[in-house]
């Protein structure tokens, strides 16, 4: 698996998203990002619990913990990397967490608009 290069959606080398817990496709605290990575966990957000709930009821539940895959559960305010389509998703339905733009992989331009992502930036001046 071959990582592609690690430049955000800005066009600047990519910054870590979180590693409280540890996030990404490869688990390295930043949303890098391959052919491999069918889910283009790409999109590095700020959990909140509105999307929480959102989640959990489209299946994925990620505030419960799963200790045998040492996943310690989400809470509001973690940084994760999420798949490009579910934040989209989210976004359609008025549950889409704020994204952090120096931290999203430039694959989630793949999915997303960069105007879009910017109307949720939580780093943008």
């Amino acid at each position: 698996m071959e990582k592609d290069e690690s430049v955000s959606v800005l066009g600047e080398p990519l910054d870590m998203c979180g590693d409280a817990p540890m996030t990404g496709f490869y688990r390295d605290s930043y949303c890098n990002t391959c052919d491999e990575d069918v889910g283009s966990h790409t999109v590095c957000v700020e959990i909140s619990k509105l999307f929480l709930e959102y989640s959990k009821a489209k299946g994925n539940d990620l505030s419960t913990p799963v200790p045998q895959f040492g996943f310690v559960g989400l809470t509001s305010g973690d940084s994760w990397c999420l798949c490009a389509a579910r934040w989209l998703e989210a976004y359609n339905d008025g549950a889409a967490p704020r994204v952090f733009l120096s931290r999203t992989h430039k694959r989630a331009l793949d999915i997303v608009s960069l105007d879009i992502l910017k109307q949720y930036a939580t780093d943008l001046n």
